[in-house]
């Protein structure tokens, strides 16, 4: 069930006023209720991994909190691990890791063949297992105390909005916003209907009408010229963007209507003047997720300059992967950590470069944005090739055929990206993300009758699927 769909649509309408009338406890059932319903829908048969995950997860709470042996609170933890990394494992990378053996083997002339599973990916494995794994994780640091109502917990792990595709919610955060009475408040209900609205606009006015360039340019990779593969990158660059953030104002919109705040997943990535900037600003819960839960335990920056920056790699390597099981995402992951180990080593040139008049330290913000920014694209052709040719065959177009683009994919494009960047030059220039919801009632006006507009005349109603949903 697509948030741009209308069956969400009528599911929704119907949730939201019984929900409200309904007391706190049978509240959360039928919370749990709608969000098995929610999931079921992509598939009935995945509900029972999720159950799964649920049942293992609260239950190795419960005993590594009653338990206080190390040895034996550390066996418990590691069941969950084992359990939602081997779920995960067994979907997602079988595959690649069998043909990647098979490939390997193969170049050294050994001819090993590996049985290959035909088995659909559970949509949103990759988050719901990560959210619920760290719950387990936190029960055993200490930070959270288990809780011992399973249709709470149930509900924390399954909470429809963010189920498949994120933010990935901590148990310190969501978990103790479902245990408590929540009270209906209209000015949180006015925004999440502002975040919806928003949200589905990037989606599907944005988003979408990129995704037919995106898709046109890099299906035909072989054939075009540097301009039109710049095109491409550019176009993805924001699609990717208002696809996933669009996902997740829609999700936090949805979520304030039912009185639970989600943690903000994206603030002006765009914008950021590093890359150590921009990883703090995208996909903020699974930033946060591997820097508190592999980066740190692996040792952080404490240690040598080496152990930092191995740490770094690996973190990033295994941010990549998680986003899908092929080697142009471990490729990514691993550019990405050369990024963040290129800056930090860059860090004491570039602390020397101390613009003082006010036009020169805008100039040299605004240098390092552009710079960061075209790191990032970069990053993005990587991430969007189906392999490694396709990515050094677009990079030599970019060098070796440089050309301008024709109008006809130009103006497209900037249409798309134009008005975005509008408001986000807006938000960035008033440091407040939600700016256009704190202005005059005819401002907002003005603003919701363009978007309306945008919407109903531009919108591509296709019902197509968030990016994301594959990870």
């Amino acid at each position: 069930m697509l948030f741009n769909t209308f069956h969400f649509a009528y599911f929704f309408a119907i949730l939201l006023p019984l929900y409200w009338i309904l007391p706190h406890k049978p509240q959360n059932y039928l919370l749990l209720a709608a969000s098995y319903y929610f999931y079921s829908c992509w598939d009935p048969r995945f509900l029972s991994l999720l159950l799964l995950s649920t049942a293992m997860d609260y239950a190795c709470g419960l005993a590594v909190d009653r338990i206080e042996t190390p040895r034996k609170r550390k066996l418990f933890v590691a069941i969950s691990m084992v359990l939602n990394l081997g779920m995960l494992g067994y979907f997602k990378y079988y595959n690649f890791f069998a043909e990647s053996l098979q490939a390997a083997l193969a170049r050294g002339g050994i001819s090993v063949p590996l049985a290959q599973l035909n088995v659909v990916l559970p949509i949103g494995i990759s988050f719901y297992t990560f959210q619920s794994m760290s719950y387990v994780i936190d029960v055993y640091r200490r930070d959270i105390k288990p809780t011992r109502n399973f249709i709470e917990f149930a509900a924390f792990v399954s909470f429809f909005p963010h189920l498949v595709a994120g933010p990935i919610m901590r148990p310190t955060t969501l978990l103790p916003q479902i245990e408590k009475p929540r009270r209906f408040n209209l000015q949180q209900f006015y925004q999440g209907i502002y975040l919806i609205f928003w949200g589905l606009t990037k989606k599907v006015v944005v988003a979408d009408n990129l995704a037919t360039i995106v898709n046109d340019l890099f299906n035909r990779w072989e054939t075009i010229d540097g301009g039109l593969a710049m095109i491409a990158i550019y176009a993805f660059a924001f699609q990717i963007y208002c696809d996933f953030s669009g996902y997740t104002d829609a999700a936090r919109g949805i979520a304030k209507c039912l009185g639970i705040e989600l943690a903000l997943n994206f603030n002006l990535p765009y914008f950021a003047t590093s890359p150590q900037d921009f990883w703090s600003r995208w996909h903020i819960s699974l930033s946060t997720w591997l820097r508190d839960y592999l980066y740190i335990p692996l040792g952080g920056s404490r240690g040598s300059q080496f152990k930092l920056y191995r740490n770094l790699m690996l973190t990033m390597i295994i941010g990549g992967l998680w986003h899908g099981a092929a080697w142009t995402f471990v490729l990514w992951g691993f550019y990405q950590g050369v990024l963040l180990v290129g800056h930090r080593l860059a860090r004491p040139l570039l602390d020397r470069v101390r613009p003082t008049e006010l036009i020169d330290r805008a100039c040299w913000k605004a240098l390092r944005i552009f710079v960061t920014f075209h790191l990032v694209c970069l990053g993005w052709l990587i991430f969007r090739a189906s392999s490694i040719a396709q990515v050094k065959g677009m990079l030599g177009a970019i060098v070796y055929k440089a050309s301008i683009p024709a109008s006809a994919y130009i103006l497209p494009v900037a249409v798309c990206i134009l008005p975005l960047l509008l408001v986000q030059i807006v938000q960035f220039l008033s440091k407040d993300l939600d700016v256009v919801f704190r202005t005059p009632w005819y401002v907002r006006s003005v603003f919701y009758t363009a978007c309306f507009y945008a919407f109903v005349l531009a919108g591509n109603f296709g019902g197509s699927q968030f990016i994301y949903f594959q990870f």
